[in-house]
């Protein structure tokens, strides 16, 4: 295995994640992630993460100038506390996107590209770390839409020349590379660990995973003993995605443990991968019984019912959807896109939403 080392003693990494040198790390905010969370630490240096192929990245400080390539790291970094240290973001959230005061916050970030970030402007932006949600190393395919692995992206030697570190969210950049289906939220809750030790805020991290957890387990509680025949099928309707010929959620993507967790099965949870495109004439064959209308947040709450109006209106006026068992029986559930299907603390509020609405009066 090689390592990039940025300074600072060696560190040892267990089970591809990440081992901070000792302690418990610095104290982050107790707000459960509502947008008053405190600034980042000092934190137990030194770090090391690893991205898709198992090579390290070494921490010896907490970085200073962080930019983000979406939506969904910079998210993560105001739940944490570490958001004072964001400069940039690429794909960058609409206004009323995100909750509460993280919005506000967010805001304020700098938009270095409204989908990815030139690579000039990226290289010379200052930073000391660049986050990426969605890279495809090395050519070996990323985890998902619209990400940093499209464009003319820096290569690593770049990277390192202009001194910045460059990390994963491997949850979703490393999606399509897991050997196994996801079916637990492990590997965002190791994204948001890795993110608070790299930042000093491992408190802070440790609180949000709790909180996930917490949510999780609840869900499971009620509905983990449902046998595998009696779950309702469940189909993700990435509208974004485009109608023509439908882009399906397959056993690698985070949504597919989502869905899972919240009692449901997946209808092509046999596709090994993140996603895949289909003819419609599959997703007919699988008749689901519930469907989840996949829109992405449009930034105000009379914007995001017409995106779902239009979704909906779209199932049930195309000649070859609006026969199916979800759509004739109303059966359309209203979540958003990026909770479902990107990396984060949500995810674990989407699972319950789904439960809730899947199995009425069962789940608190």
């Amino acid at each position: 295995m090689r390592s990039r080392v940025w300074g600072g003693a060696a560190v040892v990494v267990l089970g591809g994640l990440l081992v901070a040198g000792c302690g418990s790390g610095a104290k982050g905010a107790s707000d459960g992630g509502s947008g008053n969370a405190g600034k980042a630490g000092s934190g137990d240096y030194p770090v090391s993460v690893t991205d898709c192929m198992g090579e390290e990245t070494t921490f010896s400080e907490a970085p200073k100038k962080i930019v983000t390539s979406n939506a969904s790291s910079l998210e993560l970094l105001l739940r944490l506390g570490a958001g004072d240290k964001v400069i940039g973001t690429g794909f960058p959230p609409g206004k009323g996107a995100l909750p509460g005061a993280l919005d506000a916050q967010a805001q304020k970030v700098s938009v270095l590209g409204k989908g990815v970030i030139p690579k000039e402007k990226l290289l010379g932006s200052g930073a000391d770390l660049y986050i990426d949600t969605f890279a495809a190393m090395g050519g070996m395919g990323g985890g998902g839409m619209g990400g940093g692995g499209m464009g003319d992206v820096p290569t690593e030697e770049e990277f390192k020349a202009a001194g910045i570190k460059h990390i994963y969210l491997k949850s979703t950049a490393c999606a399509a590379r897991s050997k196994s289906p996801v079916t637990d939220l492990s590997a965002v809750e190791a994204d948001i660990t890795s993110l608070g030790a790299v930042t000093g805020t491992s408190a802070k991290a440790k609180a949000l995973v709790a909180g996930m957890k917490a949510k999780v387990d609840a869900v499971r509680k009620v509905v983990g003993g449902t046998p595998e025949g009696k779950r309702p099928t469940y189909f993700f309707f990435d509208y974004e995605a485009g109608t023509k010929q439908p882009t399906v959620i397959c056993n690698r993507q985070v949504a597919n443990a989502v869905i899972t967790l919240a009692g449901a099965r997946n209808v092509f949870a046999a596709c090994d991968g993140d996603r895949k495109q289909v003819g419609w004439e599959d997703v007919i064959a699988k008749n689901p019984d519930w469907i989840q209308l996949g829109v992405r947040n449009r930034g105000s709450a009379a914007a995001n019912k017409k995106a779902f109006d239009e979704a909906q209106q779209w199932l049930e006026t195309n000649p070859a959807t609006k026969g199916m068992k979800a759509v004739q029986e109303g059966h359309l559930l209203r979540i958003g896109s990026e909770q479902t299907t990107i990396a984060g603390v949500e995810n674990a509020d989407t699972v319950e939403t789904i439960a809730k609405t899947l199995y009425p009066g069962k789940v608190g």
